[in-house]
């Protein structure tokens, strides 16, 4: 897969086009995996009946509808919604981290933080839980949930848990490296409305949650730390998880004492009474954008191959293995499109300007130096850590290409830095906020 002799200009052209096609399979896969399409699929809304997947409900026959909508596709889903059953039937909170284009008439409006919550996560999830309170068994509660809301909706479990001491938690958490299975199963455990909370306060109103997936297809309580449904983790985990990971020394006093003491407790499980009227369907996740990144590249020209074996995987092992897997399947004189779809872990000991696409993508130039190998890792979210880009493309000269201006790889992977190189290469991904988030996608082309 060594690049053949040719012209400088020839090269760059060639290598151009690659990254050109990566770009548009991503692009592609943004598009048709979007909520408008997934509630045309699911949702539908005829006479005062709203089906949801299988289920139906007779709306005239509650005496309130209530929707409450969290997490980074907030006002995307309650738009889709309304434009099914209409804005005057409807009202509810949405809480994003993004401001909404146009706010539904009907509903309150908060901006949480992300990825770590603000006092307008802790107003929101105050809001929330008061609406909850006061519906009855007469009542219908539309949950609309999506990635990120972890952050957006908080209330910690104790109140000797400020906010200061929240903000501080989440950092420790998400640049721990751990899994995001594993960063919600602590978090579900701190939080007065996560792991099932809303559920129990939402009881005895009859419950439906509609799933925009971040998270891996058999954790679906992961979403958003569960919110809604029964809890598939316990504070034994959490216990286990903190020690793991050498969490508890880097832990403000207020988080750290819980764990200490094993003072934790329990989320409800399947078989609290706040389940008996709820159900949960996911109508959008990874594989659907998956899907339609497979069905992009196999309308370029490409032999396309699916692996997510890597999911959760640090960011260093799965370029190795992704890699690996790229230079097996290639067979002269075949295209070949590797996709991989989920996340990749960062464990972040520097302050740099980035996030763990553009990490994975870096730390792949590095391994590619002179192959004929296109590699694009973004997340559908259009946001990569704490940088403006949804993620990067590199290639077999973005090494060459970076040394060439006096920019080094090694040392941006090193501090986690690699936005202001990737940018000045123009190889940043850049598509703005979505108002989506199905985790992210990793397409590797080789020819």
């Amino acid at each position: 897969m060594m690049i053949p002799t040719m012209s400088d200009a020839d090269r760059e052209s060639q290598f151009r086009r690659m990254r050109d096609a990566a770009r548009e399979i991503f692009r592609y896969a943004l598009a048709e995996a979007s909520i408008a399409r997934a509630f045309a699929r699911h949702v539908h809304c005829e006479r005062g009946v709203l089906r949801v997947c299988e289920d139906l409900y007779h709306l005239h026959a509650y005496s309130r509808v209530l929707v409450i909508s969290i997490g980074k596709a907030g006002h995307t889903m309650v738009e889709a919604l309304s434009q099914h059953v209409g804005e005057s039937s409807l009202e509810g909170i949405v809480a994003s981290s993004v401001e909404p284009s146009a706010q539904v008439r009907g509903f309150r409006y908060f901006h949480g933080g992300h990825p770590t919550p603000n006092a307008e996560s802790i107003h929101a999830a105050n809001a929330i839980r008061k609406a909850l309170d006061a519906q009855t068994a007469a009542s219908l509660v539309i949950f609309l949930l999506s990635g990120g809301g972890s952050s957006m909706v908080e209330k910690p479990i104790d109140d000797e848990i400020s906010l200061d001491d929240l903000i501080a938690t989440y950092r420790v958490l998400v640049h721990s490296g751990a899994p995001i299975a594993e960063i919600n199963a602590i978090r579900k455990h701190l939080s007065a409305v996560k792991g099932g909370r809303l559920a129990q306060a939402a009881f005895p109103a009859q419950q439906v949650s509609l799933l925009i997936s971040d998270v891996p297809d058999n954790t679906p309580d992961a979403l958003a730390s569960g919110p809604t449904m029964p809890d598939s983790t316990s504070v034994e985990d959490c216990y286990r998880i903190a020690e793991k990971h050498a969490l508890l020394p880097q832990l403000p006093n207020s988080t750290r004492e819980l764990l200490e003491r094993h003072a934790l407790d329990e989320t409800p499980k399947s078989d609290d009474q706040a389940f008996y009227r709820s159900r949960w369907w996911t109508i959008l996740s990874n594989q659907t954008a998956v899907e339609q990144a497979k069905a992009a590249a196999e309308r370029a020209g490409f032999t396309v191959h699916v692996d997510n074996t890597c999911d959760d995987w640090d960011y260093e092992r799965a370029a190795e293995y992704l890699l690996k897997r790229l230079r097996e399947l290639r067979r002269e004189p075949e295209r070949v499109c590797l996709i991989s779809g989920g996340e990749v872990t960062v464990k972040v000991t520097n302050g740099g300007v980035g996030g763990r696409n553009q990490q994975f993508a870096l730390a792949c130039a590095a391994k590619i130096a002179g192959e004929n190998v296109t590699v694009l890792s973004a997340g559908t979210d259009g946001v990569d850590g704490n940088s403006v880009a949804a993620g990067a493309v590199v290639d077999g000269i973005t090494l060459e290409r970076a040394r060439s201006k006096g920019l080094n790889i090694a040392a941006a992977i090193e501090k986690f830095d690699a936005y202001p190189l990737l940018s000045a290469l123009g190889d940043a991904v850049e598509t703005g906020p979505t108002g989506n988030n199905l985790r992210d996608l990793r397409i590797l082309l080789t020819y």
